[in-house]
């Protein structure tokens, strides 16, 4: 079996995998507890059954994602975590990603193999883009903006599911086979 073309999966948080409308937060707006978007947990085990490093880089208070992923059991699954309150910058800012490729060993000539997911335009793929990752954009919630403000959020590819990332991964390995240019 061939290595995974594609170097790493980062992956936003809420609206992303958790669903932002179930979260409990504590007095410190921490999010205590939250329900998971339908179908993360399942997406984010086959990428990791598939070989795939998962970076989480997310906005927000850093006790909300480890309550949450470990509520879910999914905590373990990621490699590297990139939290912008820990970072004093927000996405789109670059460090919020070099943070996590720099963690992962992923020099800025393989940035074009590195997968950002998120579920908003202005901040995870207008960061992405501007940074030359690959950007899937979650069309799931209703909380955000939907038309890219200019080119920079224009997504390379729109998924409205977090299970349809795994057809968006196989496409991109395909065209990266030496079989795939045939």
């Amino acid at each position: 079996m061939r290595e995974n073309w594609i170097r790493s999966v980062c992956l936003d948080f809420g609206d992303t995998l958790a669903d932002e409308s179930t979260e409990v937060k504590d007095e410190t707006e921490t999010t205590q507890q939250a329900e998971l978007i339908p179908g993360a947990a399942e997406a984010l085990r086959s990428l990791k059954r598939r070989g795939y490093d998962l970076a989480l880089v997310a906005d927000g208070r850093p006790g909300t994602y480890e309550n949450v992923l470990r509520q879910h059991k999914l905590y373990d699954l990621f490699d590297v975590f990139s939290i912008s309150e820990l970072l004093g910058v927000e996405k789109p800012h670059r460090r919020m990603f070099e943070h996590a490729l720099d963690q992962l060993g992923i020099p800025p000539e393989d940035y074009g193999r590195v997968v950002m997911v998120g579920n908003r335009l202005e901040r995870d793929v207008r960061g992405a883009n501007l940074l030359g990752l690959t950007s899937v954009w979650l069309n799931w919630s209703p909380r955000y903006g939907k038309q890219p403000a200019d080119e920079h959020e224009v997504p390379d590819f729109e998924i409205q599911s977090p299970g349809q990332l795994l057809r968006v991964l196989d496409e991109l390995e395909r065209r990266a086979s030496p079989a795939g240019d045939a």
